[in-house]
This record gives C-alpha cells, sequence and structure tokens, in this order.
C-alpha cells in the first residue's frame, strides 16, 4: 500500500484550512491546533516544516502566527509532501540509493522510478485550493481535470 505520513496529511488539512480565510491573515498555532484537533506539538512541528519549505510564512511577535506564503491555487500537494517527507518515491531505493542489497541487480528498479515520476506529476497538478471542500462527508469532491 502506498502512503503518506500523518505529518503531510495533516500538513495538507491545515493548509486547506488557512485556505478557507482571508489571504495574508495570520494564524496563532494555537489557534490552529484548536480548530484541527490536533495537539500543539503536532501542528508546530508540521507549521515549522512548511515555514522552512516556503508554503507559509513565519511571523514573530505579540501578534504573530502563520501564514500562506502565496495562494492556495500556487501550491500543489507535491510541494506540501515534499517539505513534510522529503522526496516522492514509491520505493525506498529511490529516495535512498543503496538501501536494499537488491539494487544492483533489480530489473523493476527502472521502471518504479519511472511509477514514482509519474506519482509525482500527478500530485503536482493538484493545489491545495482543490483539497478544500466539504465537511458533512456527502460525495466526493471532483478535483480539477486536467485536459488530455
Amino acid at each position: 500500500m502506498i502512503r503518506i505520513t500523518k505529518e503531510a496529511d495533516y500538513g495538507i488539512m491545515l493548509l486547506a484550512h488557512l485556505a478557507e480565510r482571508p489571504a495574508g491573515q495570520v494564524h496563532a498555532a494555537r489557534e490552529i491546533s484548536r480548530w484541527s484537533g490536533l495537539s500543539l506539538p503536532m501542528v508546530s512541528k508540521i507549521l515549522r516544516a512548511l515555514a522552512q519549505g516556503g508554503i507559509v510564512t513565519s511571523h514573530r511577535g505579540v501578534s504573530g502566527g502563520y501564514s500562506l506564503d502565496r495562494s492556495p491555487e500556487q501550491t500543489s500537494v507535491a510541494q506540501v509532501i515534499r517539505a513534510l517527507d522529503g522526496p516522492i518515491s514509491i520505493v525506498q531505493c529511490g529516495v535512498e540509493p543503496g538501501a536494499c542489497d537488491q539494487e544492483p541487480v533489480c530489473p523493476t528498479r527502472s521502471n518504479w522510478a519511472r511509477i514514482s515520476l509519474e506519482v509525482e506529476r500527478a500530485l503536482e497538478r493538484v493545489p491545495i485550493s482543490d483539497m478544500v471542500g466539504r465537511r458533512d462527508g456527502s460525495g466526493l469532491i471532483p478535483l480539477r481535470q486536467e485536459p488530455r
């Protein structure tokens, strides 16, 4: 099964929440923690990584907090995953060369690399703005369709 980490999943959820707010608005980590139901340490860890990745801006001081660095349409799901999880790859050898003993003789390695690249390209096409949607659980939220 292919999975992203909890941090990446939560990071996308937090960014979708910020995307619903007025542009440029600053949100305290404590406020985001209350809204999301996530612990303050988890929210702080995610927001710090997103700030280091250039996805959110950290504001210091009494009225400090975090704001989106750019519009939600300009931030892809792939960018968020890379900021929180590192490189996108389906198999370990794609991000940790030499981690697998079979790597020198693996007949499928190049095909896994191609698949990983296609997954990353697909995630690049999904902006955070498309991740904002209904919370009532009714139906799927259609993502923007790419022309064929």
